[in-house]
C-alpha cells in the first residue's frame, strides 16, 4: 500500500485557485479528468514538479520524478475540479489516508465557501 503524506504545494495551488475562481463545479470527474497523454504533455512542459503541484499528495515510498509519487489529482490541469475533490476525499477516506481526506474535504468546503459568496 501507498505511503502517502498531504503535499502542502498542492494544496497552496488549489487554494490559490479556488480564491482565484479557477474552478469546475460541474464536470463529472470522469469526464473532467487528464488523460495518461495529457498528463505526460503536462509533464513535458512543466517538470514533474508542475505535474506534482496538481496533487494533494505525495507517495514517499515511490521514486521521484516518476507519475507514481503524485496521488490525489484535485483538477485538470487549468481549473480544480470540484468532483475531483469529492473523488479525492472518498478514495483517502476508503484507504485510511486520512490526512489526505482531511485536506480534500478542507479544500471542498473551501471551494462552496467562494462559490456562495
Amino acid at each position: 500500500m501507498s505511503k502517502y503524506q498531504v503535499n502542502q504545494d498542492g494544496v497552496a495551488k488549489a487554494r490559490q485557485m479556488i480564491e482565484s475562481h479557477h474552478y469546475d463545479l460541474d464536470t463529472p470527474w470522469s469526464d473532467g479528468a487528464p488523460s495518461a497523454e495529457g498528463a505526460n504533455e503536462f509533464i513535458e512542459r512543466h517538470g514533474y514538479d508542475g505535474y506534482g503541484e496538481w496533487h494533494l499528495a505525495i507517495d514517499t515510498e515511490a521514486s521521484q520524478e516518476t507519475k507514481d509519487r503524485y496521488g490525489f489529482p484535485f483538477g485538470d490541469f487549468r481549473r480544480v475540479s470540484r468532483a475531483a475533490l469529492i473523488h479525492a476525499k472518498q478514495r483517502a477516506a476508503q484507504n485510511g489516508h486520512d490526512a489526505v481526506a482531511d485536506a480534500a474535504g478542507q479544500l471542498l468546503e473551501r471551494l462552496d465557501r467562494a462559490h456562495a459568496a
